[in-house]
Protein backbone atom coordinates (compact mmCIF):
# COMPACT_ATOMS: atom_id res chain seq x y z
CA UNK A 1 0.00 0.00 0.00
CA UNK A 2 1.31 3.48 -0.89
CA UNK A 3 2.98 4.95 2.01
CA UNK A 4 3.02 8.54 3.42
CA UNK A 5 5.33 9.35 6.31
CA UNK A 6 2.54 8.44 8.62
CA UNK A 7 1.75 5.62 6.94
CA UNK A 8 5.19 4.45 6.69
CA UNK A 9 5.76 5.36 10.14
CA UNK A 10 2.58 3.42 11.63
CA UNK A 11 2.89 0.24 9.34
CA UNK A 12 6.52 0.14 10.37
CA UNK A 13 5.71 0.96 14.27
CA UNK A 14 2.76 -1.93 13.74
CA UNK A 15 5.55 -4.32 12.47
CA UNK A 16 7.92 -4.06 15.02
CA UNK A 17 5.41 -4.82 17.87
CA UNK A 18 4.32 -7.79 16.34
CA UNK A 19 8.51 -8.63 15.85
CA UNK A 20 8.52 -9.09 12.14
CA UNK A 21 11.93 -7.25 12.12
CA UNK A 22 12.79 -8.66 8.30
CA UNK A 23 9.85 -6.35 7.45
CA UNK A 24 9.98 -3.07 9.58
CA UNK A 25 13.76 -3.45 9.93
CA UNK A 26 13.62 -2.54 5.70
CA UNK A 27 10.70 0.20 6.03
CA UNK A 28 13.17 2.12 8.63
CA UNK A 29 16.17 2.10 6.38
CA UNK A 30 13.80 3.42 3.21
CA UNK A 31 12.56 6.15 5.98
CA UNK A 32 15.83 7.28 6.02
CA UNK A 33 17.26 7.15 2.55
CA UNK A 34 13.71 9.27 1.72
CA UNK A 35 14.57 11.37 4.71
CA UNK A 36 14.83 15.13 3.30
CA UNK A 37 17.67 17.39 3.63
CA UNK A 38 15.97 18.74 6.84
CA UNK A 39 15.80 16.12 8.49
CA UNK A 40 12.18 14.45 8.20
CA UNK A 41 11.98 10.87 7.82
CA UNK A 42 9.77 8.81 5.16
CA UNK A 43 9.45 11.88 2.88
CA UNK A 44 7.39 11.29 -0.44
CA UNK A 45 4.21 13.20 -1.59
CA UNK A 46 4.99 16.88 -1.24
CA UNK A 47 6.90 18.51 1.68
CA UNK A 48 4.36 19.90 4.13
CA UNK A 49 4.24 17.45 6.71
CA UNK A 50 5.58 18.37 9.96
CA UNK A 51 4.85 16.13 12.90
CA UNK A 52 4.14 12.94 10.39
CA UNK A 53 7.81 12.17 9.26
CA UNK A 54 8.32 11.41 13.48
CA UNK A 55 5.96 8.13 13.17
CA UNK A 56 9.16 6.70 11.72
CA UNK A 57 11.18 7.45 14.65
CA UNK A 58 11.36 5.17 17.19
CA UNK A 59 11.65 2.15 14.36
CA UNK A 60 15.18 4.32 13.10
CA UNK A 61 15.98 3.93 16.80
CA UNK A 62 15.04 0.36 17.29
CA UNK A 63 16.69 -0.43 14.25
CA UNK A 64 20.04 0.55 15.41
CA UNK A 65 19.81 -1.25 18.86
CA UNK A 66 19.39 -4.56 16.29
CA UNK A 67 21.97 -3.66 14.28
CA UNK A 68 24.34 -1.65 15.19
CA UNK A 69 24.45 0.54 12.33
CA UNK A 70 24.83 3.89 12.82
CA UNK A 71 22.63 4.96 9.27
CA UNK A 72 19.89 4.18 11.56
CA UNK A 73 20.95 6.21 14.58
CA UNK A 74 21.49 9.03 12.32
CA UNK A 75 18.56 9.35 10.68
CA UNK A 76 16.53 9.39 14.38
CA UNK A 77 18.51 12.26 15.44
CA UNK A 78 18.58 14.41 12.60
CA UNK A 79 14.77 13.73 12.95
CA UNK A 80 14.86 14.75 16.57
CA UNK A 81 16.48 17.78 15.36
CA UNK A 82 14.39 19.09 13.01
CA UNK A 83 11.69 18.25 15.51
CA UNK A 84 13.40 20.27 17.81
CA UNK A 85 15.50 22.93 15.98
CA UNK A 86 13.31 23.66 12.82
CA UNK A 87 9.81 21.78 12.82
CA UNK A 88 7.20 25.14 13.21
CA UNK A 89 5.34 25.88 16.57
CA UNK A 90 2.59 27.22 18.09
CA UNK A 91 2.96 29.94 20.37
CA UNK A 92 2.98 28.23 23.56
CA UNK A 93 5.35 25.59 22.10
CA UNK A 94 3.35 22.86 20.42
CA UNK A 95 4.77 21.61 17.47
CA UNK A 96 2.37 22.09 14.33
CA UNK A 97 0.95 19.57 11.93
CA UNK A 98 1.84 20.52 8.58
CA UNK A 99 3.51 23.76 6.76
CA UNK A 100 0.11 24.93 5.40
CA UNK A 101 -3.60 24.81 5.52
CA UNK A 102 -5.66 22.83 3.88
CA UNK A 103 -8.51 25.16 4.79
CA UNK A 104 -9.41 28.32 3.13
CA UNK A 105 -9.39 30.98 6.02
CA UNK A 106 -7.07 29.30 8.61
CA UNK A 107 -3.56 30.08 9.21
CA UNK A 108 -0.77 26.99 9.10
CA UNK A 109 -0.44 26.83 12.88
CA UNK A 110 -2.87 23.99 13.47
CA UNK A 111 -3.00 20.98 15.95
CA UNK A 112 -4.52 17.71 14.47
CA UNK A 113 -4.54 14.87 16.91
CA UNK A 114 -2.89 12.15 15.32
CA UNK A 115 -0.03 14.42 16.31
CA UNK A 116 -0.22 12.94 19.72
CA UNK A 117 0.50 9.28 18.22
CA UNK A 118 3.30 10.97 15.82
CA UNK A 119 5.50 13.36 17.89
CA UNK A 120 5.55 12.93 21.79
CA UNK A 121 6.28 8.99 21.55
CA UNK A 122 9.21 9.36 19.32
CA UNK A 123 10.55 12.30 21.95
CA UNK A 124 9.98 9.88 24.82
CA UNK A 125 12.19 6.99 23.30
CA UNK A 126 15.02 9.44 22.39
CA UNK A 127 15.32 10.42 25.96
CA UNK A 128 13.00 13.55 25.73
CA UNK A 129 10.20 12.50 28.22
CA UNK A 130 9.75 15.44 29.64
CA UNK A 131 9.21 17.24 26.34
CA UNK A 132 7.00 14.53 24.96
CA UNK A 133 5.00 14.95 28.22
CA UNK A 134 4.73 19.26 27.19
CA UNK A 135 3.41 17.98 24.22
CA UNK A 136 0.83 16.11 24.93
CA UNK A 137 -0.55 18.70 27.61
CA UNK A 138 -0.23 21.47 24.55
CA UNK A 139 -2.75 18.46 23.03
CA UNK A 140 -4.74 18.55 25.80
CA UNK A 141 -5.07 22.27 26.28
CA UNK A 142 -6.30 22.90 22.74
CA UNK A 143 -8.12 20.01 21.41
CA UNK A 144 -9.55 17.86 24.48
CA UNK A 145 -13.13 18.23 25.25
CA UNK A 146 -13.39 18.26 29.40
CA UNK A 147 -17.01 17.94 29.15
CA UNK A 148 -17.16 14.79 26.43
CA UNK A 149 -13.77 13.23 27.73
CA UNK A 150 -12.91 13.16 24.09
CA UNK A 151 -10.50 15.16 21.68
CA UNK A 152 -11.73 16.90 19.13
CA UNK A 153 -9.80 17.03 15.60
CA UNK A 154 -8.54 20.38 14.17
CA UNK A 155 -7.88 23.39 15.53
CA UNK A 156 -5.79 26.61 14.25
CA UNK A 157 -4.27 27.77 17.19
CA UNK A 158 -3.68 31.32 15.67
CA UNK A 159 -7.23 31.98 16.73
CA UNK A 160 -8.60 29.53 18.69
CA UNK A 161 -10.95 28.71 15.27
CA UNK A 162 -11.68 25.10 15.34
CA UNK A 163 -11.44 23.55 11.48
CA UNK A 164 -12.61 20.21 12.40
CA UNK A 165 -14.50 20.71 15.32
CA UNK A 166 -15.97 16.62 15.90
CA UNK A 167 -15.39 13.76 17.71
CA UNK A 168 -13.23 12.10 15.24
CA UNK A 169 -13.17 8.16 15.70
CA UNK A 170 -10.29 7.76 14.53
CA UNK A 171 -8.15 10.82 15.98
CA UNK A 172 -9.22 9.40 19.19
CA UNK A 173 -7.42 6.64 18.38
CA UNK A 174 -4.53 8.08 16.92
CA UNK A 175 -4.56 9.90 20.84
CA UNK A 176 -4.67 6.54 22.87
CA UNK A 177 -2.19 4.77 20.51
CA UNK A 178 0.14 7.36 21.48
CA UNK A 179 -0.39 7.93 25.66
CA UNK A 180 -0.14 4.31 25.55
CA UNK A 181 3.32 4.01 24.68
CA UNK A 182 4.62 7.37 26.43
CA UNK A 183 3.23 5.66 29.35
CA UNK A 184 5.15 2.57 28.78
CA UNK A 185 8.69 4.20 28.10
CA UNK A 186 7.67 6.47 31.40
CA UNK A 187 7.39 3.06 33.49
CA UNK A 188 10.81 2.08 31.82
CA UNK A 189 12.75 5.34 32.95
CA UNK A 190 11.18 4.97 36.19
CA UNK A 191 8.65 8.00 36.01
CA UNK A 192 5.78 7.09 37.81
CA UNK A 193 4.59 11.11 37.94
CA UNK A 194 4.22 11.00 33.86
CA UNK A 195 2.45 7.33 33.89
CA UNK A 196 -0.14 8.87 36.55
CA UNK A 197 -0.90 11.72 34.40
CA UNK A 198 -1.05 9.75 31.15
CA UNK A 199 -2.90 7.07 32.67
CA UNK A 200 -5.52 9.08 34.13
CA UNK A 201 -6.16 10.59 30.53
CA UNK A 202 -5.99 7.71 28.51
CA UNK A 203 -8.95 6.14 30.82
CA UNK A 204 -10.71 8.58 30.71
CA UNK A 205 -10.98 8.82 26.37
CA UNK A 206 -11.29 5.33 26.66
CA UNK A 207 -14.33 5.14 28.78
CA UNK A 208 -15.53 7.79 26.90
CA UNK A 209 -15.33 6.03 23.70
CA UNK A 210 -16.26 2.49 25.21
CA UNK A 211 -19.58 4.47 25.90
CA UNK A 212 -20.57 5.06 22.28
CA UNK A 213 -18.69 1.30 21.07
CA UNK A 214 -21.47 -0.21 19.03
CA UNK A 215 -22.96 -3.37 18.82
CA UNK A 216 -20.81 -4.97 17.20
CA UNK A 217 -17.81 -3.34 18.39
CA UNK A 218 -16.90 -0.53 16.02
CA UNK A 219 -17.82 2.73 16.23
CA UNK A 220 -19.14 5.79 14.31
CA UNK A 221 -16.66 7.89 12.12
CA UNK A 222 -17.55 10.57 14.41
CA UNK A 223 -18.31 9.03 18.05
CA UNK A 224 -21.21 10.80 18.91
CA UNK A 225 -22.57 10.95 15.21
CA UNK A 226 -24.98 8.09 14.76
CA UNK A 227 -25.46 9.33 11.52
CA UNK A 228 -21.60 9.04 10.45
CA UNK A 229 -20.26 5.59 8.39
CA UNK A 230 -18.81 2.49 10.84
CA UNK A 231 -15.25 2.60 11.09
CA UNK A 232 -13.37 -0.03 11.80
CA UNK A 233 -10.04 1.57 11.91
CA UNK A 234 -11.01 3.22 15.01
CA UNK A 235 -11.67 -0.16 16.76
CA UNK A 236 -8.56 -1.37 15.68
CA UNK A 237 -6.91 0.99 17.76
CA UNK A 238 -9.26 0.86 20.93
CA UNK A 239 -8.55 -2.39 20.87
CA UNK A 240 -4.82 -2.59 20.37
CA UNK A 241 -4.53 -0.23 23.33
CA UNK A 242 -7.22 -2.27 25.84
CA UNK A 243 -4.73 -5.31 25.07
CA UNK A 244 -1.28 -3.87 25.50
CA UNK A 245 -2.84 -2.01 28.72
CA UNK A 246 -4.01 -5.18 29.93
CA UNK A 247 -0.30 -7.02 29.61
CA UNK A 248 1.33 -3.32 31.49
CA UNK A 249 -1.36 -2.85 33.66
CA UNK A 250 -2.33 1.05 33.08
CA UNK A 251 -6.04 0.34 31.47
CA UNK A 252 -9.04 -0.43 33.60
CA UNK A 253 -11.20 -2.04 31.59
CA UNK A 254 -11.99 -5.76 30.19
CA UNK A 255 -10.53 -7.53 27.10
CA UNK A 256 -14.06 -8.12 25.78
CA UNK A 257 -14.76 -4.98 24.75
CA UNK A 258 -11.50 -5.39 22.33
CA UNK A 259 -12.33 -8.82 21.67
CA UNK A 260 -15.64 -8.39 19.82
CA UNK A 261 -13.98 -5.49 18.02
CA UNK A 262 -11.28 -7.40 16.69
CA UNK A 263 -13.88 -10.82 15.97
CA UNK A 264 -15.94 -8.07 13.78
CA UNK A 265 -12.94 -6.67 11.88
CA UNK A 266 -11.37 -10.24 11.15
CA UNK A 267 -14.78 -11.03 9.27
CA UNK A 268 -14.10 -7.79 7.10
CA UNK A 269 -11.05 -8.80 5.48
CA UNK A 270 -10.86 -9.83 1.95
CA UNK A 271 -8.58 -12.56 -0.02
CA UNK A 272 -5.77 -10.68 -0.55
CA UNK A 273 -5.75 -9.07 3.11
CA UNK A 274 -7.54 -5.66 2.79
CA UNK A 275 -8.76 -4.76 5.59
CA UNK A 276 -12.56 -3.29 4.54
CA UNK A 277 -15.96 -0.66 5.85
CA UNK A 278 -12.99 1.33 7.64
CA UNK A 279 -12.14 5.34 7.41
CA UNK A 280 -10.54 5.38 3.80
CA UNK A 281 -7.76 6.92 2.19
CA UNK A 282 -7.20 9.26 0.20
CA UNK A 283 -9.66 11.99 2.39
CA UNK A 284 -10.81 10.10 5.01
CA UNK A 285 -14.28 10.93 5.04
CA UNK A 286 -15.91 8.19 3.63
CA UNK A 287 -15.67 4.33 4.44
CA UNK A 288 -12.88 2.50 2.72
CA UNK A 289 -9.56 1.14 3.22
CA UNK A 290 -6.50 2.54 4.65
CA UNK A 291 -2.85 1.74 5.51
CA UNK A 292 -3.42 2.71 9.18
CA UNK A 293 -6.11 0.39 9.76
CA UNK A 294 -4.31 -2.54 8.31
CA UNK A 295 -1.74 -1.27 10.97
CA UNK A 296 -4.24 -1.40 13.70
CA UNK A 297 -4.94 -4.32 12.90
CA UNK A 298 -1.61 -6.02 13.21
CA UNK A 299 -1.21 -4.08 16.60
CA UNK A 300 -4.18 -5.57 17.77
CA UNK A 301 -3.67 -8.77 16.91
CA UNK A 302 0.03 -8.86 18.57
CA UNK A 303 -0.95 -7.46 21.47
CA UNK A 304 -3.98 -10.10 21.89
CA UNK A 305 -1.47 -12.47 21.50
CA UNK A 306 0.67 -11.66 24.30
CA UNK A 307 -2.39 -10.14 26.28
CA UNK A 308 -3.72 -13.89 26.09
CA UNK A 309 -0.24 -15.33 26.98
CA UNK A 310 -0.16 -13.21 30.07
Amino acid sequence: MQRYPWEQGVCAQALYEAGLDELWIPMAYDAVKRMSEDGRLAMIGGDIAVSDPAAAGEVCLRAFEKTNDSFFREGAERMLKYLQEKAPRTSDGIICHNMISFSEGFSPYQLWIDGVYMVPPFLAVMGRIDDALEQVRGYIRHLYDEEAHLFLHIVDTLDGRFVRKVHWATGNGWAMLGLARIIEEAKRVGREDICDELTKILNEVLTAMLEKQLPDGRFSDVIDDPGSFVDGTSAMMTAAVIYRGNVGGYVRCGIEFADRAFETVSRKIDDIGIIHEVCGCPDFVTQGTSAEAQAAYIMAFAWKKRCTIA
